[in-house]
């Protein structure tokens, strides 16, 4: 169904991790296909009060032709009202601060403001690197607030075709109302001098820190009703201006 110039796929994905092992969540609109899966530990949390968490997501995007996978431009992550960020006290990393770094660089420069780290990868369509895959480990620290909202600055960098370094602002929105307490989102720079597109995402996200003598966690979470959701929304940049949308939702267990 095109609509506004977009191809909308509305899916509710219920990945329980009731199991040892959960099978990933899968979409495919025209020749685009997202596997996306996640998860958060521990699973047994208050249901009136906040625990600390740590959470873990993948992504991949493939195409079902020999076509390259058409390039990601934004996305937006919302997350359930049962999480809570705290970034009271943690340090910052200034953007600016990363602009051609290497990794270990990075992470020397912005290693107090850490918030979670993973691999990010992208297939290049360039002349003569048809198939080459750049990887990068990927880097996230607490970013300053921008119009009162928190941040997070990812940090990547490839050597092909040309040394390059990916410095992306994340905003984290606090939201008032609705079913979300928090969303997410930014826009994703051009790989390989535009030839590059994002095919695997993978990160780990929590940090336990101490501020003003008070133990903190910069996401808690709490069960109120056995379920948290994340929902997503992925643009690309195909002709068609796919999007693809929907909700993962995740079993928690509730303790007094």
């Amino acid at each position: 169904m095109k609509l506004r110039l977009s191809t909308y796929a509305l899916i509710a994905l219920v990945v329980l991790l009731t199991a040892a092992v959960a099978d990933a969540a899968m979409v495919r609109v025209g020749r685009i296909v997202l596997r996306a899966d996640g998860g958060f530990t521990p699973q047994s949390l208050p249901r009136h009060s906040f625990a600390p968490i740590s959470f873990r997501g993948h992504a991949n995007v493939e195409s079902t032709d020999s076509q390259p996978v058409p390039a990601l431009r934004n996305f937006r992550l919302e997350f359930d009202k049962d999480g809570r960020l705290t970034t009271k006290g943690l340090p910052v990393c200034q953007p600016a601060s990363l602009v051609g770094t290497t990794t270990q660089t990075a992470r020397r420069i912005c290693g107090g403001a850490t918030v979670g780290s993973g691999t990010v990868a992208a297939s290049v369509a360039q002349p003569g690197l048809q198939g080459v895959v750049l990887r990068s480990p990927l880097s996230l620290f607490n970013g300053p607030r921008i119009n009162g909202n928190a941040t997070v600055i990812a940090h990547a960098r490839a050597l092909v075709p040309t040394p390059q370094t990916y410095v992306v602002v994340i905003t984290i929105e606090k939201l008032k109302k609705g079913a979300f307490s928090y969303r997410a989102s930014a826009e994703v720079p051009e790989f390989a001098e535009g030839t590059g597109s994002l095919i695997h995402l993978e990160a780990d996200v929590g940090r336990r820190y101490k501020s003003g003598g008070v133990k903190r966690s910069y996401v808690s979470a709490k069960c109120t009703d056995s379920i948290l959701e994340t929902r997503g929304r992925f643009e690309f940049g195909d002709p068609e201006h796919t999007v693809i949308e929907g909700s993962v939702f995740k079993a928690c267990n509730p303790i007094s």
